[in-house]
């Protein structure tokens, strides 16, 4: 099958949201893309190249997504020429992130069908570069939803820094980590507008 068949047109600020999220994230050769090794690909070449495959991007509606979206999924160099997702890659790139001293407490957002496996486990990265944290249970809410009834997990961000852990932040102030491992976790209770 035909990579650029399966492409299908974006028509909205979501759609070319999600597309972009795909060539720049997970599946550049989608479209034929080369991400540089920190993730980086120029501008007018996401606009061709997803053109010929059949997706209306513009430089303008670019700049919409990124302007719009209220995750901040990706950054536009400072010159304005290249782009990037901002983390939440499963494609090898080096985002030259430094390590950072963690807030206390971190917290994610997951499935209850996920809990015995996470609570034997931990939180893995799985296809992804990292475990994805936040500093906003209603973030951590939002993605945990996504994916079904809602567990919220705290993690002990001190003490996983103390005992080794590294951590980053990215652009738009997710926490990153290799893994988190269960005797860090605690489930919290969910508050009335979590339930």
């Amino acid at each position: 099958m035909n990579n650029k068949q399966d492409a299908k047109p974006t028509k909205s600020l979501t759609a070319a949201s999600k597309f972009m999220s795909l060539v720049l994230r997970h599946n550049p050769g989608l479209i034929g893309l080369n991400l540089d090794a920190a993730g980086w690909v120029p501008l007018d070449e996401l606009v061709a190249k997803a053109a010929s495959a059949g997706q209306h991007l513009t430089a303008d509606l670019v700049q919409q997504v990124v302007l719009a979206s209220d995750k901040q999924r990706f950054a536009i160099s400072d010159d304005g020429q290249r782009i990037r997702a901002n983390q939440g890659h499963s494609v090898n790139v080096d985002l030259g992130l430094p390590a950072q001293v963690p807030p206390p407490v971190l917290f994610h957002g997951t499935a209850h069908r996920f809990l015995a496996a996470i609570q034997r486990e931990g939180l893995s990265k799985r296809a992804r570069h990292h475990v994805h944290l936040t500093t906003d249970t209603q973030v951590a809410s939002a993605v945990g939803m996504r994916y079904g009834e809602l567990v919220m997990l705290q993690i002990d961000a001190a003490r996983m820094h103390a005992d080794g852990h590294v951590f980053y932040v990215s652009a738009n102030a997710v926490w990153l980590t290799e893994g988190v491992p269960a005797e860090y976790l605690r489930v919290m209770p969910l508050t009335d507008s979590q339930a």
